[in-house]
């Protein structure tokens, strides 16, 4: 009887034993797997975290790669507002020329811009009977309006709206018997400019008489205050200043209803009508 009981309580002794050594490998694995499960997660941690040296590294790269795209988008953007040009005002001469001239003329007094030109009148090349355009410039490539080249020359003409009066002007000279210099307006209609050239008439000569060659001195003073007067060049009608010996020496003609000539020359005129009559049958 107790052998059996002594049997029985080696059993249960040694169950009990077994017993707890699994409660114990089990208990000593979750708690490992927990430990584990905390380091691992601390560790996740540690690598997110804004204070890690790679993510400090990271986070520094991304700045500078903002802060370089945003440098370049800014360079290009402000380097295209600074190389930006207008493109220069390209003119269409109203008639043909035989041949043009481009002048430079930035920077030049008024004195200066009509010693210019009219020199540029004196050596013209064209054949006989052919116009030359004298087309001045400012850096090269801008041609000088009428706006401006009023302005340069501080004339006395208000031409009012480019929509009355164009900006697109052409000034030349006619090579004939002699070599006369000439100007070409295109207006919208006569009506829109014959009220702006009445006002002028006083001051036209006074603006203009050096690119037609004529030196103001006691003999020729009287210009000054010389009125203008009706007439009628190659069946046009104009306004003209006569000299003491009823010498045109500067006037205006209503050659059509869009063209205006000023020249001191009807046989000047007279080319400058009939290029300007062929230019409107080909069109």
């Amino acid at each position: 009887m107790d052998q059996n009981n002594e049997v029985k309580n080696k059993i249960v002794q040694t169950y009990a034993e077994d017993m707890a050594k699994v409660i114990e490998d089990s208990q000593g694995g979750v708690i490992k797997k927990i430990i584990r499960g905390q380091e691992e997660s601390e560790a996740l941690k540690r690598n997110l975290s804004p204070q890690s040296k790679k993510n400090k590294f990271f986070m520094l790269i991304s700045f500078l790669l903002i802060f370089l795209a945003f440098a370049t988008l800014s360079f290009f953007s402000f380097r295209t507002k600074i190389n930006t040009v207008e493109p220069a005002k390209q003119f269409v001469s109203p008639i043909f020329n035989d041949a043009n001239t481009f002048t430079e003329i930035k920077g030049l007094t008024k004195d200066q811009i009509t010693q210019t030109v009219l020199n540029g009148v004196r050596a013209t090349k064209v054949k006989n009977g052919g116009v030359e355009g004298i087309y001045l410039t400012e850096d090269k490539n801008n041609i000088v309006g009428l706006r401006k080249f009023i302005t340069l020359i501080q004339s006395n003409f208000i031409p009012g709206d480019v929509a009355f009066v164009d900006d697109n002007f052409l000034m030349g000279v006619v090579n004939g018997e002699t070599k006369d210099f000439f100007i070409l307006l295109k207006v919208r209609s006569m009506i829109d400019v014959f009220d702006p050239l009445r006002a002028w008439e006083n001051k036209m000569f006074s603006d203009l008489h050096g690119f037609f060659s004529i030196a103001i001195s006691p003999e020729t003073k009287y210009l000054l205050t010389a009125s203008f007067q009706d007439g009628i060049i190659q069946n046009k009608n104009a306004r003209i200043l006569y000299g003491t010996d009823n010498k045109i020496i500067m006037m205006y003609i209503l050659a059509d209803d869009n063209s205006v000539i000023i020249a001191d020359n009807e046989n000047a005129a007279r080319e400058i009508m009939l290029r300007l009559a062929s230019s409107q049958i080909k069109k």
